[in-house]
């Protein structure tokens, strides 16, 4: 402890004094001595038996013989700001690991390093390592609080003063740092079984465990206690600035999207967004699955709502019939009664007109939220109108918004109070309200088809194993042989691969995998492909040709060449025989010269299929976040188009489906200019059938089928190429 002023230890002292604490606070530093009354000890050894927590003001070199002191003399938790660890290179992250360890062994929980500390605003004990004007004791009749954990100190505070500048109630701030032993995943875990904390709010740069971070917030979730999260890292500049700034080592963000979507967390992609969302769903932790009802004193903020909700995907659905009959018993004749509903200037002569649109809106069934959106009168009228809006949103626990214009000019004391006692959502920009409720509303939409597929599913279940039950016990058939490595075996028509057993698991070697062993895969899982079969020789490929008839497709088999196509391997169309013997030389000629070093395994000889709309199903495995799922449409179009929908692995059939029908080029799907709709169950089952194979073969880092022909309604599907690399 330096004896230094302004020292950062005396800071941090100043911050625990000015905050409150009562309680027995020991300093210890080389030098010795006294500080402002207080005896500083020279030893970590010399402090008494039973110390709660130990706030290291250290250089990095001396933090492991710190914890190691601190394992020794039995103390319960530790808070290191110190830098110079991970994020600065390797040597510095080995350094991080040997301390974790040392900290983990000896029971002590260790924040830290690199963190600027934390707030617990619940008992007004305030950790930190910069001067600041302290925040507020959680008061509890201010009712369920939000929670922040955040990665930057920076960030972590910019989210709790503008939570609190709105008047809403915080419980805890705690800035992670490089999270050597104490992260995420136990933040969360606390906060949701913390009696004080109804929300939480998280910035991450990187989640470290992924596993145990899902199940944390599972278990927030599960507490009815909604998650709302901010990952930067869309870009490689961002993975770069988040690799410096905490020794993260960033991950596959579409992945951590997904999953973490897929667990019940609302990730969000701004600032801004991070703190509306965070204030809208701590009030309302049920997220709305309906539209958007508006109601303004501005005929401009109709318009321009109506094409911000577009963008955004927001729904503003006209009131029901029966809901505009009522409203307009309350309306002058010249105000429509309609959504959006604007109230105009009489809002300033009969301002109760705002707390009867609100109410009447918010009765409306297809509406699922509400946005009041109103100009900033003189200060008295500002308390009057929203005393109209809350009675208006009284009954109803749809999420409201009250947006008070002129953003830039400081609401008046009296509306502020009144807006705190009622817990009222209060925003100054209608946009970013409107970002708000859209961002909830779709997660309110994810769930609820979650919910949905996931209860179907378990009805399905159910019922497949009572009649199972009832089924007489049947003896199980024999193991099928291997097939032989030759051209004798010929594979099944479209017509009957569904009720053809599945073929047993190929041998692979790992690595890349060739096309013939990669639909040997498929074939596992009933997915099916051309009749045909691997030929080793000429007379091989005569052969399955006049079992599956002409024409027929001829491709190269080598695992080194994963791209046949470009090296003149894939001929389509041979006619007949003779055509076959002259493509047989021509095959073998173009592999030679694009490829000398490739040795060939063969060539499958292939039945040319029925054409389809053409589909890319593929999976890898992400490294931190498990398998994942990718479906759209196919051929050439994957990579001119990109117009993919990433799924999680263990996705029912129905919300397949739904994935399928969120694709742009959706309309294909349906049918479009003449051609039939596809066969989308099918399709479906193939892209579950590739999860559950990514699910229980961890072997498979892999997969690619593209195409995936999928034929109308009732004819299922098809897959002409796959690839398959195994770890």
């Amino acid at each position: 402890m330096s004896s230094k002023p302004g020292s950062a230890g005396q800071v941090v002292l100043a911050n625990l004094l000015n905050g409150g604490y009562q309680g027995p606070i020991h300093l210890v530093g080389r030098s010795g001595g006294m500080l402002d009354g207080r005896p500083v000890l020279t030893d970590i050894s010399q402090l008494p038996d039973g110390i709660e927590l130990a706030i290291l003001m250290l250089p990095s070199e001396a933090v492991r013989d710190a914890v190691q002191a601190c394992v020794a003399k039995g103390i319960r938790g530790a808070v290191c700001f110190a830098s110079g660890f991970a994020e600065m290179g390797e040597a510095g992250r080995l350094q991080q690991q040997e301390i974790a360890a040392i900290a983990r062994a000896g029971g002590l929980a260790l924040l830290g390093p690199n963190t600027v500390g934390y707030f617990n605003y619940a008992d007004a004990f305030y950790v930190m390592m910069v001067p600041l004007v302290l925040p507020p004791r959680l008061n509890p009749e201010d009712g369920p609080a939000i929670a922040i954990v955040a990665q930057s100190g920076g960030v972590g505070a910019h989210i709790a003063a503008s939570l609190l500048a709105r008047g809403v109630p915080l419980s805890y701030m705690m800035t992670t740092g490089n999270e050597a032993q104490t992260g995420l995943a136990e933040m969360v875990r606390f906060y949701a079984a913390d009696p004080h904390t109804g929300a939480i709010v998280i910035y991450a740069e990187q989640i470290r465990s992924a596993a145990d971070f899902l199940d944390a917030a599972r278990a927030a979730r599960t507490q009815g206690k909604p998650v709302i999260m901010l990952h930067p890292g869309r870009s490689e500049q961002s993975q770069a600035a988040a690799q410096s700034h905490t020794g993260a080592l960033a991950g596959n963000h579409a992945a951590m999207r997904l999953m973490a979507r897929h667990a019940g967390v609302l990730v969000v992609d701004t600032l801004e967004e991070v703190i509306d969302v965070g204030q809208l769903m701590l009030r309302y932790p049920t997220p709305p699955t309906g539209g958007l009802g508006l109601v303004t004193a501005s005929g401009a903020i109709c318009g321009l709502a109506q094409d911000y909700v577009d963008t955004l995907g927001l729904a503003m659905p006209p009131l029901s019939p029966a809901q505009a009959e009522t409203l307009r018993g309350h309306l002058p004749a010249f105000l429509p009664s309609r959504n959006p509903l604007d109230i105009g200037t009489l809002s300033a002569y009969q301002p109760s007109i705002l707390e009867t649109g609100v109410a009447a809106l918010l009765a409306d069934p297809g509406i699922g939220s509400l946005l009041a959106s109103m100009p900033m009168p003189e200060p008295a009228a500002s308390v009057e109108w929203l005393n109209y809006f809350l009675a208006g949103a009284a009954d109803s626990g749809k999420p409201a918004i009250y947006v008070m214009q002129n953003e830039d000019t400081p609401p008046a004391a009296d509306f502020i109070a009144l807006a705190r006692k009622h817990r009222a959502v209060i925003m100054r920009s209608p946009e970013r309200a409107l970002r708000a409720l859209a961002c909830v509303t779709r997660f309110g939409l994810e769930q609820s088809t979650a919910q949905s597929t996931a209860q179907a599913a378990a009805q399905t279940a159910t019922h497949t194993a009572a009649q199972t039950a009832k089924q007489p016990a049947m003896s199980t058939p024999g193991a099928m042989a291997a097939p032989a490595a030759t051209a004798t075996a010929i594979i099944t028509s479209r017509a009957h691969a569904s009720s053809a057993p599945p073929a047993p698991w190929p041998a692979m070697a790992p690595g890349a995998q060739a096309e013939w062993l990669g639909k040997q895969v498929l074939r596992t899982l009933s997915i099916a492909t051309p009749p045909g079969d691997l030929a080793r020789s000429l007379e091989d490929a005569l052969h399955i040709a006049a079992g599956i008839g002409y024409p027929v497709a001829l491709k190269a088999q080598a695992a080194h060449l994963t791209h046949k196509s470009d090296a003149g391997g894939v001929l389509l169309n041979i006619a007949d025989a003779d055509a076959l013997r002259a493509a047989w030389q021509t095959l073998q000629d173009n592999i030679r010269r694009a490829a000398p070093d490739v040795e060939l395994d063969g060539a499958l000889v292939e039945k040319m299929g029925a054409r389809g709309l053409e589909l890319v199903v593929g999976a890898s495995r992400d490294p931190q976040w498990g398998p994942i799922l990718m479906v759209g449409l196919g051929g050439i179009w994957v990579e001119a188009l990109g117009d993919v929908q990433l799924l999680p692995p263990d996705l029912p059939q129905d919300a397949i489906i739904s994935k399928l029908l969120a694709l742009k080029g959706h309309q294909l799907l349906r049918g479009f200019r003449g051609q039939p709709a596809v066969d989308l169950p099918a399709v479906a089952k193939a892209v579950a059938q590739i999860g559950h194979l990514m699910l229980t073969r961890p072997e498979i880092a892999e997969i690619d089928i593209n195409p995936l022909v999928a034929y109308p309604e009732g004819q299922g599907v098809m897959a002409l190429d796959a690839l398959l690399v195994t770890r």
